[in-house]
């Protein structure tokens, strides 16, 4: 329980690949592995974000200064110019697909009409259905509503939801450190029923996808930062992505990764008023991965249909790939159901759209894992440039503060 996770999930790999190669029965068999992890993973994630959230807000100090303003903006701009890097590398290197079945069971948006239209229900879910169903924006405002009630509080309700939180933390903590079995289960059951070949036939398509990420990840994120720190940017954005990028990687739930994501604000010695919200908020609405990931299949749809797109409506779905990765769920595969809605901003008719979602759970296991990377990472970075551009970091953070800072 207490080696490193990382080396872990990698032998729990290796593993998988060998037991899938040499006996494909076997690892099929062992599939519950991979499933009981996701599932845990599910189960746990809604609660966590609903009581750090309420906890964070509950508990915030009166006249205590925040970052969140400055965080947000972060966060817009980040998804924004993530989304115009997926449609400029989708038109440098054009993809075409070979649609196969559509996928079927699900009712993706229509359009951005409908889209508010689901936000606005989503808002005022029932609590207890929102928490079941994973709707985060449900969570989310219930989370801010009954922190705000509870702002005034007695310390002592104030100190049971902040043990409740750290309770729930350390309950997620306990389902990552099974990541490696879990990877295990998942590696074996995919390599078994598909092959290690399966994922070559879209080698272009995931070449521009996690192409776009990396530049995100190492030059659009890393300027950034400079430019509002005026300092070396690549000390803090390499911490993030070892620290957070790597275990999001194989959790592939931004929602889950964010104890993880605790622990590195910490350590960094960030302001606690401020990374208790934004890193749950991050974890729902800082989504730079899905916003190329939308923005890459939908471009990829239509030069598959040969549509021609120009500048003004190129421009248009980087808005609209920013909009939709904003209310893109924080779990595995959460962003290809919003692909659709993208679509039809060319005409494109769902019975096609859909088989592109197909697509994107074929790549998934590469595509997912490096979006919730980049999502989740993304989310410690800018929290840390915020409060270190305010200069509202503790002097007696550990090395690693210093170090970035």
């Amino acid at each position: 329980m207490n080696g490193s996770i990382v080396l872990q999930i990698l032998i729990g790999m290796l593993a998988g690949i060998a037991v899938a190669s040499f006996s494909p029965d076997t690892a099929k068999s062992l599939t519950f592995l991979g499933s009981l992890f996701v599932k845990g993973l599910k189960a746990v994630a809604p609660v966590l974000v609903f009581v750090l959230v309420a906890s964070a807000i509950a508990s915030k100090k009166q006249g205590v200064q925040t970052n969140m303003r400055p965080v947000l903006t972060l966060y817009l701009l980040g998804t924004f110019l993530a989304a115009v890097t997926g449609v400029v590398a989708s038109f440098a290197f054009p993809t075409q697909l070979t649609l196969v079945a559509a996928a079927g069971g699900t009712t993706p948006p229509s359009g951005i009409g409908q889209v508010l239209n689901n936000l606005v229900f989503q808002i005022v879910d029932n609590p207890i259905n929102a928490i079941a169903t994973g709707n985060y924006i449900g969570i989310l405002t219930w989370a801010v509503a009954l922190g705000m009630a509870l702002h005034h509080a007695s310390d002592s309700t104030k100190t049971l939801l902040n043990e409740l939180a750290d309770g729930v933390s350390r309950i997620v903590g306990v389902i990552i450190r099974f990541a490696p079995v879990g990877v295990f289960g998942l590696v074996a059951e995919a390599v078994a029923t598909t092959g290690l070949s399966s994922l070559l036939g879209y080698s272009q398509l995931l070449l521009v996808l996690v192409g776009a990420m990396l530049f995100i990840a190492l030059v659009v994120n890393p300027l950034i930062v400079g430019l509002t720190l005026r300092r070396n940017p690549f000390p803090l954005v390499f911490t993030c992505l070892r620290e957070s990028g790597v275990t999001a990687f194989f959790t592939r739930s931004s929602a889950a990764n964010i104890p993880v994501n605790m622990n590195l604000c910490k350590k960094l010695g960030l302001n606690e008023d401020t990374y208790s919200v934004s890193i749950p908020l991050g974890a729902t609405i800082n989504m730079a991965g899905a916003a190329i990931t939308i923005s890459v299949l939908s471009l990829a749809a239509v030069h598959t249909l040969g549509i021609t797109v120009d500048l003004p409506t190129a421009l248009l779905l980087s808005v609209l790939s920013t909009v939709a990765a904003c209310g893109a769920s924080g779990v595995a595969g959460g962003s290809l159901l919003l692909i659709p809605m993208a679509c039809s901003l060319f005409g494109i008719g769902n019975d096609v759209a859909m088989q592109v979602v197909a697509v994107g759970f074929i790549i998934g296991v590469v595509q997912d894992s490096a979006e919730t990377a980049l999502n989740s990472s993304t989310d410690v970075l800018f929290t840390a440039t915020a409060c270190m551009a305010a200069g509202d970091v503790e002097e007696t953070a550990p090395q690693l503060a210093r170090q970035n800072g």
